[in-house]
């Protein structure tokens, strides 16, 4: 970790970030291969179209697609990938995007798939000029309902894996694929989040879509990759509504930079430590009382164990939902993963810590539930109010 911290000349909160890679906290730590390779190129002048021929093979490579390319996020990415399926490289249906003149232009998702990352799912397809098509029931798709929703005017299937997805009761990514292939539809992969880089392609995907910034440890990027001539249709889209999510010389090589050094990763040495922070965290809250710390795997599969951290607030003195508000406000701030937080847990993702950081984080629990345990009454704020000030802060910015 840096001797100074540039957050405190700047007015900022110097967090401490177990909550995981989450871009509302600046995502993940750029790894110094890619903030070398960012500083190297700045000062330079390249044809970005050759520069990105270059990142093609390098994704090409990590992916086992056929071709890739850089763009702002794996948000930006799904509205390229599908613009790409409507428009073909007609380069004037590019340039009249959102505006659509042909009728192929639905996306079938599976309706659980249907959630927000920071912003809705389906806007992504929106903003390309698409008409979202669910199928299935929120907790239930069959084959008949996606065998029946595919007509001629269907451009595109996407397919979602994240956290926030429904974990049962849908389509796995295989037979999603089967029954598109069968009639002949793309599939378009979101695995903005996810560690392996290869396996959605080796499914029957036709485009796979990930965020630079997240496990990678790039900068703030989208990676689109898969079929070439898919790859290359949503590439055209810079000449559209591509544009405003250009990416600089600087993300496109540091996130080259990123893959190769994922790559030479020591995998097995990084899960050891964040093993190791998950034991501290473990008996750090062991014996105390209303608390249970669980160890348990990522849900969609990544080389990752998370702590959950269930509280009992007639014992701990404290509501879930009030901990993780002690934690966020003290010092230093500790911001954990709290999406579930009503039904009284939260997680600790121990992949964003420097070295140290995990003691702080054991000192900060342990500080905040010697608080609430000492305290006459149990601290519990109704949990309304979270949803009802959840955007105050949003609404009033700058201010």
């Amino acid at each position: 970790m840096p001797s100074e911290d540039i957050r405190t000349s700047l007015g900022l909160r110097p967090v401490i970030n177990v909550s995981g890679t989450m871009t509302s906290l600046g995502a993940s730590i750029v790894v110094p291969e890619a903030i070398a390779a960012m500083t190297s190129i700045l000062p330079q002048f390249v044809e970005m179209n050759d520069l990105q021929r270059k990142a093609s093979a390098v994704i090409a490579r990590l992916t086992g697609g056929e071709a890739g390319f850089v763009t702002a996020s794996c948000a930006a990415g799904i509205t390229l990938a599908i613009a790409g399926t409507i428009t073909g490289s007609d380069l004037l249906a590019i340039e009249k995007l959102p505006s659509v003149s042909t009728e192929k232009n639905e996306v079938l998702v599976q309706m659980g798939h249907i959630v927000s990352y920071g912003a809705p799912v389906d806007q992504s397809i929106r903003l390309a000029g698409a008409k979202t098509v669910m199928i299935g029931q929120a907790t239930s798709t069959h084959r008949y309902h996606m065998e029946n929703a595919i007509t001629e005017k269907t451009a595109a299937a996407l397919y979602v894996v994240s956290h926030h997805v429904v974990d049962y009761g849908l389509l796995k990514l295989t037979e999603f694929v089967e029954i598109a292939r069968a009639k002949s539809v793309p599939v378009i992969v979101d695995a903005a989040s996810e560690y392996d880089l290869r396996s959605f392609l080796e499914q029957g995907a036709d485009i796979v879509l990930y965020s630079g910034h997240k496990f990678l440890g790039g900068p703030t990027s989208g990676i689109v990759a898969g079929r070439k001539d898919l790859v290359r249709n949503a590439f055209l889209q810079n000449m559209g509504i591509g544009r405003g999510m250009k990416v600089g010389k600087e993300s496109v090589f540091g996130l080259m930079a990123a893959l190769e050094a994922w790559e030479k990763r020591d995998h097995d040495g990084i899960r050891a430590r964040e093993t190791s922070y998950l034991h501290l965290w473990r008996d750090t809250l062991e014996n105390r009382p209303g608390v249970t710390a669980l160890i348990e795997p990522d849900p969609t599969g990544n080389p990752l164990d998370r702590m959950r951290v269930i509280v009992s607030a007639h014992e701990a003195h404290i509501t879930a939902w009030d901990l993780a508000d002690a934690l966020a406000r003290g010092t230093p701030p500790v911001i954990v993963r709290d999406h579930e937080v009503e039904h009284h847990y939260f997680y600790l993702d121990p992949c964003n810590l420097h070295p140290g950081q995990e003691t702080i984080v054991a000192n900060r629990l342990a500080e905040e539930l010697d608080k609430a345990s000492a305290s006459n009454d149990i601290i519990a704020t109704p949990l309304e109010n979270r949803s009802k000030h959840r955007f105050d802060g949003a609404l009033r910015w700058p201010d």
